[in-house]
């Protein structure tokens, strides 16, 4: 069994049932009628008017993002252990053409806006500093752990107090959204954030992000953007089958409730060994590397994340039968 990443998950079935359904003459790049839908079903899904453009990587949503909310002489508040600080090799300062990426604390991989405060406030407002004009996110975070509404706000308020834009990377927002229970609306703009990176990759699909602008006038600029980045891609209408598959019926939050759920099951059986609450589908143990050996030596894979520490990331086609095996033999550890 391998719990390596929810990258390595299958494509779920209802995604490649909506690319063969759709595998017929259309218009290309954008222009297709599925493409064309997606500006209304994200705005009904967030139940206020959007713009919405996919792109074929995580990294590219980021970053595109960014560009849109950033100058090349600005500065990006982000976690130090942000996946656009540690896992994205230089793609944030490329995309923005230099912008710097000024880097917070907080325990999970969260921001505060006390812990954001630490960093504008020691910024003198002169030509020689480069000012801060974003702010980025994400949710559910690099550790697992889930922002709340009120946490999103209490940091949307404080973007605008200080006029910076508000960013989420939401490579997991499905596995959020299900933890919370709540309205995508409450967890993203009346939160005040200004741009999502909507994973579908992680959930089920297989070459699909979204890139949602809560400003739609953001997007005018970065439909060229991608374009200049080589984004467009000439068949966007299997991008966009494989989105409308996983909105359908709710699919995406199904997806992200099954994986959390297989987290569960591991996060109960570990007690004392958490490092961090489990509060998505990402589970973060402490081992010996004697006991991570034991574990592998049963068949299960995963990554050693520190010294004597694992990370075990479930998906949405990880059943609960199929995860138990593994949460016994955490719970046998000695």
């Amino acid at each position: 069994m391998r719990f390596f990443s929810d990258n390595a998950a299958p494509v779920h079935p209802a995604v490649f049932d909506a690319m063969a359904a759709n595998n017929a003459l259309d218009t290309a790049y954008d222009g297709d009628a599925l493409s064309k839908s997606l500006d209304g079903r994200f705005s009904d899904l967030f139940e206020t008017p959007v713009k919405a453009l996919w792109v074929p990587s995580g990294t590219a949503a980021n970053c595109l993002a960014l560009a849109a909310l950033c100058p090349p002489f600005g500065g990006v508040v982000c976690h130090r252990d942000a996946h656009i600080q540690n896992d994205e090799c230089g793609a944030p300062e490329f995309y923005t053409h230099g912008a710097k990426l000024m880097i917070g604390e907080g325990d999970g991989a969260k921001l505060t806006p006390d812990s954001i405060r630490a960093v504008t406030d020691i910024i003198a407002n002169d030509v020689h500093r480069v000012q801060p004009h974003a702010i980025s996110i994400t949710n559910a975070t690099e550790y697992g752990m889930v922002y709340s509404p009120a946490e999103v706000a209490a940091i949307g308020d404080l973007a605008r107090e200080r006029r910076l834009g508000f960013h989420m990377d939401g490579a997991r927002f499905a596995n959020a959204v299900a933890t919370l229970g709540c309205s995508p609306a409450d967890l993203t703009w009346r939160a005040g954030v200004d741009a999502l990176s909507f994973g579908f990759i992680k959930n089920g699909g297989m070459t699909a992000e979204v890139l949602i602008f809560f400003k739609p006038d953001l997007a005018a600029d970065t439909l060229r953007r991608r374009k200049r980045a080589g984004l467009l891609l000439s068949k966007g209408r299997y991008l966009a089958a494989q989105i409308v598959a996983l909105l359908d019926n709710d699919l995406w939050i199904a997806n992200g409730a099954a994986a959390n759920a297989a987290a569960r099951l591991i996060a109960d059986a570990a007690a004392a060994r958490l490092i961090y609450p489990t509060q998505a589908n990402e589970v973060f143990l402490r081992v010996t590397p004697a006991e991570a050996a034991a574990l592998r030596a049963l068949g299960f894979d995963f990554y050693d994340w520190a010294p004597g520490e694992i990370r075990l990331v479930t998906s949405w086609n990880h059943t609960l039968a199929e995860v138990r095996p593994l949460a016994e033999a955490i719970a046998a550890l000695p």
